[in-house]
């Protein structure tokens, strides 16, 4: 989430494209129904996804990064890289942060876990939602975090021990282990609550359990990590086995292929429960085949740029450049919206307008006063060095 915002990477259409799509799907999935336009309620259903685009777009995007330095240098400059990625994203996530300790009206739940757990980017171990609900967007940038920490010393250590079979085999290793690791959690934990009508116990749980941790939530990096891989050390391979015309049919049929698998409920067919909690067959295997899907999609597009360039999306790199503000405040911006105008009054298409118009404002704020401030003072700390 924290990386959609970096010069080199905005001018790019196709990431722009995605990484605006991502933080729309985000706030969509976080608004209310109440104040969800008709037309966009469907879409709602599983806007849940824009997460993994983003867990996608960052696999890829650090991967490229990384491959490139280690490519031309030899190694990785981790001390350049962590002062990047901290000036990157604390400041405006210290911000917000700060903002939920000291200011509890701003908070968009009654309750909150520890600051020290937001703090450390620990809060997605153990995120019981019947503990505290308040900032719970912050699970997916600790499962970032914990991924921007650990592959440059994988790059470092493996970039010349390893081939790209030795990648693919061990990406395939993970991909298993991860859906035995939500299987076993499933049928030990959620499973046994479901079974005994227990499901809104189930789906904290499931939250708690299997869609928060980073280790269960490690295919759309991983896969984003492949797809820089295999892009920048075999493209011959990319160019004769995944163009475009092969690469976006499969990309979108494995995305909707995905998506049944998240539809089947079972029983939880006609709950109220939160959308992103399905039967295991999408806990298990959804993940692995949305992340999929969605890198071959973003190849796709990435060799179909110089198209994309001709009829660019209006509003897309502003979306884009935002993204990241918009995501650590737009829960927050609703819950002030719904203090201020009151929630009676903030009901379909007048609802959807005064979040969209205010989120936007908030973001804005963010990016100029902290996200911009900071960028320009990193760029200047590193060249100085």
């Amino acid at each position: 989430m924290a990386e959609t915002a970096e010069k080199v990477q905005s001018r790019a259409v196709g990431p722009d494209v995605l990484r605006s799509l991502a933080i729309l799907l985000v706030m969509l999935v976080h608004l209310p129904v109440e104040a969800t336009p008709s037309f966009l309620v469907g879409v709602r259903t599983y806007a849940w996804l824009g997460v993994d685009i983003f867990f996608v777009l960052s696999g890829f995007l650090i991967g490229t990064q990384l491959f490139k330095e280690v490519s031309r240098t030899g190694g990785v400059n981790l001390k350049s890289f962590y002062l990047r990625r901290a000036f990157r994203i604390f400041p405006a996530f210290f911000v917000v942060l700060g903002l939920y300790a000291v200011f509890p009206v701003v908070r968009d739940a009654p309750t909150m876990q520890s600051v020290w757990s937001f703090a450390t980017f620990t809060v997605n171990f153990d995120f019981d939602p019947r503990v505290g609900r308040a900032f719970s967007q912050a699970w997916s940038l600790c499962v970032e975090e914990h991924f921007y920490l650990v592959l440059p010393l994988l790059v470092l250590l493996l970039h010349r021990r390893i081939s790209m079979s030795w990648t693919l085999l061990i990406a395939g290793a993970i991909v298993i282990g991860g859906m035995i690791l939500r299987y076993i959690i499933w049928e030990s934990q959620v499973g046994v609550l479901v079974e005994t009508d227990k499901l809104r116990n189930a789906f904290a749980v499931y939250l708690r359990d299997v869609y928060y941790p980073t280790y269960t939530r490690l295919d759309g990096l991983m896969f984003g990590v492949i797809l820089a891989a295999a892009r920048f050390f075999k493209p011959e391979l990319c160019k004769r086995y995944a163009p475009p015309r092969v690469a976006l049919p499969v990309g979108v049929a494995l995305v909707v292929a995905a998506l049944v698998v998240f539809s089947i409920r079972g029983p939880l067919a006609g709950t109220d429960l939160f959308l992103v909690f399905q039967a295991q067959p999408g806990a298990v295997a959804g993940f692995p085949l949305i992340s999929i899907g969605i890198a071959l999609i973003l190849g796709a597009m990435l060799d179909v740029e110089h198209v994309l360039k001709r009829w660019p999306i209006p509003g897309a790199v502003t979306v884009a450049t935002l993204s990241y503000s918009l995501y650590l405040t737009h829960k927050s911006v609703f819950h002030i919206d719904r203090l201020i105008f009151g929630e009676e009054n903030l009901q379909g298409d007048f609802g959807f307008a005064v979040y969209l118009a205010t989120s936007f404002a908030a973001a804005t704020v963010l990016w100029f006063c902290v996200e911009r401030t900071f960028l320009l003072l990193r760029d200047r700390v590193l060249s100085s060095k």
